[in-house]
This record gives structure tokens, C-alpha cells and sequence, in this order.
């Protein structure tokens, strides 16, 4: 059976650099941080205490406080993404059919403030106060189930949780169900809201968070020597996906065709990537190949690039073993360095960025990288965006216990 091509005809985000999608790119292309002084809780014993948190978050600007009660932070960050997403695709359900639409959003960790919360009710207040909303909430797979419900959605529905992985294979496994005909339009992507005092203190406890905290703007620092560890973030990215032909024949606008995606394990260790960047290389080769590119097609790679001293060479060492010459000749940056690591929601915020980069023709910067570490020797794109031709490119997002993703996407009508 031929695959049917795929459009990105949408994107939403609410990121740590601000709510919706245009501002969010703006402050991107601005080079802009968002990342600050943690003020979700009291950080005076944490040795890490800064993190990218989304600002001013009104969640009663978009949804209705029942919903808002009985759904946790991470939920609706998702939905409001989605609403940004479906308003800026004008998506029209009734013409495609409700039951030709569907969503797949996943969380790497799901409700951690509702468990915490209710942790405390319990301990203070007894079993008898827990709400009975409270499972509901903690789900992985209720911001796919809650956008669902709002928009009356009945064709596939799905989470995966597969770390910081979880936003792209969202992404990838809607890309395929497009393709081969179950569905002609999803919402797709990641959201996280793990800005708590458990997820913190677990990330300090494995050392893995930068603790740069009187400069918290320089912290994310991918691929800089004085790198010392990742910036925790929340947010959420959800892109509409539709087939390609019925976009174009209902005047959408396309920012991009996705045309590759890759999955693979490294099966080496539970949080460290592979040293030479075996599985790296593995997905990008197999989402390339997929795409039916040549390795000298990928104009940019919007790379993992967590700031971490073990992650980010890996990656490098990876890219430089599949491209060859080529990786000198090809433009790498990390956002992650302007909003953080999302976690979850990681993927779903750097394929819109990808899909975005790709319509404007416009490289988004790696900041803080002011000394590259020995090896780090590629185009990085330091400090500002710059125009490129970007007709062909690739994201990349890898997780604990070794799962990893690719995706392509081509410049539409190149």
C-alpha cells in the first residue's frame, strides 16, 4: 500500500519562554531565556533552584474552572497547547470527521502535583478527603483523553510515556497512523509539569541538574565546557497533523511535511546515553532512510542537547559518525538552552519548533555557548538565530532506559 504524506498544518505551544505560539518563537528568535528562580515552592534546602517554569499561567483564560479542578497542571497545559494548535490550523472536525481525528499526547511522568497534594491531604486529613477526581488527574494519558472529550474526537487515542522521549514518538506513531489510513488528522505531542519539590529533589539526588542558580539564565548550556547539568522545564507542544492532500485542498497552511521517523533503544543503561552514541546514530539513520533522504539532504538538526556532560558529546559523537564530512557542512542547535529540558514534553515543543524553523527559514540559536567543550566542534548556531535554507531537517529526543526518537520534515513545495 503507498503511504500517504503528512502536513503539519499547526502548532501550539506554552513553553517556559511564554504562552502561545508566535510569542514563543518571537522570544526564541530573540534569544531569550525562560528560565529563572523557581517560585512554585520553597527551594531554600534544594541545591538546584531554578527551572524553567511557564509564566503567568492563567489556565481560567482558556478553560472552565471546573475542568481546571479536577485536572492536574500537566493536563492543562496540554489542552491549552491543543487549543492553540486547533485555532491556528482552523481545523475543521465536522469536514474531516470527528471519527477520522484523533490524538496521541503523552507525559513523561503524568500528575506528580496532584500525588504530591494529595500525599498531604492524606497524611493530614485522612483517606476520607481524597477527591475522587484524583486518579483522573494523575493519568499519563488524560491530556490525550481530556482533549479528546473536548473536542469530541473519537478516532485513535493514545499516550505514550516513554520519558523524554515521549512528545516525538507522540508525534512519530501519528505520523504513521496518517499514513496508513486509520485516521486523517491528529493532535500530537507532550506536556509536562514536574516543578515540584519531589521531582527537584530527585534530579538533585542523581546530580543531574545545573546548580548555576545566581545566573539561572546562563545554566542551560549545551555543548559548553562549563556545563554542569540540565535545566529542569514545563510546557507543552501539540501539532495538528493532517494528510498531506487534504490539507492543501482545503487551503491549509502547511508549515511542513514530515517525512521520517525513527525509534530505537540503546540497552545500555538506565540513564546514561550510550558513549558512542550508538542508538543516537540509529534513529537518525533510520528516520533519514525512512524519508527516503540522503544523509546530505539534512540542511539542521534540532538536537537533544540537554547541557548534561555525558549527553551532549554522545549526540555529537553520534551525528559526526553518521554524516561524516557532512556534519561540518550541516547547522546543529539546542533550544534547550531558552527554555530547558520539558521532559514529556520536550519532543512535542522542539518538532513545533522544527516545523517552524523550517516556514520562516530561520536557524533558532543555542545560547550560553561561549566555550565549546573539546570535540563540540560544529555549527551550533551560538548566541543569535540566523536565515539558513532549511530544506530538510531533523529533531531528535532521547530518554531514560534508553529510548530514543527521530523525526524528519522537508520544506513543503520545495
Amino acid at each position: 500500500m503507498e503511504r500517504r504524506r503528512v502536513a503539519v498544518t499547526g502548532v501550539g505551544l506554552v513553553s517556559p519562554l511564554a504562552i502561545g505560539t508566535d510569542e514563543t518563537w518571537g522570544a526564541l528568535m530573540h534569544a531569550e531565556s525562560g528560565i529563572g528562580a523557581i517560585t512554585a515552592f520553597d527551594t531554600t534546602d534544594f541545591p538546584a533552584r531554578i527551572a524553567g517554569e511557564v509564566p503567568d499561567f492563567d489556565a481560567s483564560r482558556y478553560l472552565d474552572s471546573k475542568l481546571i479542578r479536577r485536572s492536574d497542571r500537566f493536563i492543562q497545559l496540554g489542552l491549552v497547547a491543543a487549543h492553540f494548535a486547533v485555532e491556528d490550523a482552523e481545523l475543521p472536525f465536522d469536514a474531516i470527521g470527528r471519527h477520522r481525528t484523533g490524538a496521541i499526547v503523552g507525559s513523561g511522568i503524568g500528575g506528580l502535583q496532584t500525588i504530591e497534594s494529595t500525599h498531604k491531604v492524606l497524611l493530614e486529613r485522612g483517606v476520607g478527603r481524597i477527591s475522587p477526581f484524583f486518579i483522573p488527574s494523575l493519568a499519563s494519558n488524560m491530556a490525550a483523553g481530556q482533549i479528546t472529550i473536548r473536542y469530541g474526537i473519537t478516532g485513535p487515542n493514545s499516550a505514550p510515556a516513554t520519558a523524554c522521549s515521549t512528545g516525538l514518538h507522540a508525534i512519530g506513531d501519528a505520523f504513521r497512523i496518517i499514513q496508513h489510513g486509520y485516521a486523517d488528522a491528529m493532535l500530537a505531542g507532550g506536556t509536562e509539569a514536574v516543578i515540584t519539590p519531589l521531582a527537584v529533589g530527585g534530579f538533585c539526588a542523581m546530580k543531574a541538574l545545573s546548580t548555576r542558580n545566581d545566573e539561572p539564565e546562563k545554566a542551560s548550556r549545551p555543548w559548553d565546557r562549563d556545563r554542569d547539568g540540565f535545566v529542569l522545564g514545563e510546557g507543552a507542544g501539540i501539532l495538528v497533523l493532517e494528510e498531506l492532500s487534504a490539507a492543501e485542498e482545503r487551503g491549509a497552511e502547511i508549515y511542513a511535511e514530515i517525512v521520517g521517523y525513527g525509534m530505537s533503544g540503546d540497552a545500555h543503561h538506565i540513564s546514561a546515553p550510550h558513549p558512542d552514541g550508538a542508538g543516537a546514530r540509529s534513529v537518525m539513520e533510520l528516520a533519514v532512510s525512512d524519508a527516503g533522504l540522503a544523509l546530505t539532504d539534512i540542511d539542521y538538526i534540532n538536537a537533544h542537547g540537554t547541557s548534561t556532560p555525558l549527553g551532549d558529546e554522545s549526540e555529537i559523537v553520534a551525528i559526526k559518525s553518521l554524516f561524516g564530512d557532512h556534519a561540518y557542512e550541516l547547522a546543529v542547535s539546542s533550544t534547550k538552552s531558552s527554555s530547558g529540558h520539558l521532559l514529556g514534553a520536550a519532543g512535542g515543543l522542539e518538532a513545533g519548533i522544527l516545523a517552524l524553523a523550517i516556514r520562516h527559514q530561520m536557524l533558532p540559536p543555542t545560547l550560553n555557548l561561549d566555550n565549546p567543550s573539546d570535540g563540540c566542534d560544529l555549527d551550533f548556531v551560538p548566541h543569535t538565530a540566523r536565515a539558513a535554507e532549511i530544506g530538510a531537517a531533523l529533531t531528535n529526543s532521547f530518554g531514560f532506559g534508553g529510548t530514543n526518537a527521530a523525526l524528519a520534515m522537508r520544506r513543503w513545495g520545495a
